[in-house]
């Protein structure tokens, strides 16, 4: 494995597999067949579940659990003791393996300390969800989402500000001057790049 850091009290199962300058910090656990990306940072006490997917430059802070079903694409900020579930209706005492729900962070997502994410949801690319926030659905590209149960509150830009909306209908980012505006079906696309572009190349 090029170049990839894993603290001596972190766990990594046989099967796992770590992308190239990869970093797994202190008292983590990646389970076999959980595939993480290349130049990943897994803060303290992180557990990776079988079968989980992160992609390229995902940063996890301290105190995050990826279950089974959830996928993380590329660029992907968890912020500490952050939350995610995979089945709706847990009970103690019935087996629910099977009924295992998918959640997706799309590429340039956000989430927020110790906000919630709710199994099922698909939160889209660039999404921003606010500390505390609880996730009950699917989540728009670029959306602001606050509150519990979370709500858009605004539309957020790729460098991380509140869109500001200009007299010709457009939105702009306060720090990069990028422009946003809605296509056809009602979705916010960047002017500058597209969605499948990562911001600055690695």
């Amino acid at each position: 494995m090029d170049n990839v850091k894993i603290h001596p009290s972190a766990f990594v199962d046989e099967g796992a597999q770590i992308g190239a300058g990869s970093q797994v910090w202190h008292f983590c656990h990646v389970m076999p067949g959980a595939v993480l990306g290349e130049r990943c940072i897994l803060g303290q006490n992180v557990m990776v579940a079988p079968g989980v997917r992160i992609g390229n430059n995902v940063k996890i802070q301290n105190n995050v659990s990826i279950y089974e079903g959830v996928e993380l694409e590329d660029d992907v900020f968890c912020g500490p003791s952050c939350v995610f579930t995979n089945v709706i209706n847990p009970r103690s005492q019935i087996v629910r393996r099977g009924q295992y729900q998918r959640t997706l962070v799309r590429r340039g997502a956000t989430l927020g300390a110790n906000s919630t994410i709710v199994c099922g949801a698909t939160l889209g690319r660039y999404s921003f969800v606010a500390a505390g926030a609880v996730v009950r659905g699917d989540v728009p590209d670029y959306a602001l989402m606050a509150g519990v149960p979370a709500k858009r509150k605004g539309w957020m830009s790729r460098h991380g500000f509140r869109l500001q909306e200009q007299s010709d209908g457009s939105l702009s980012c306060p720090e990069s001057g990028w422009t946003y505006r809605f296509n056809p079906e009602g979705e916010l696309r960047c002017q500058q790049l597209s969605e499948d572009e990562p911001l600055q190349a690695p």
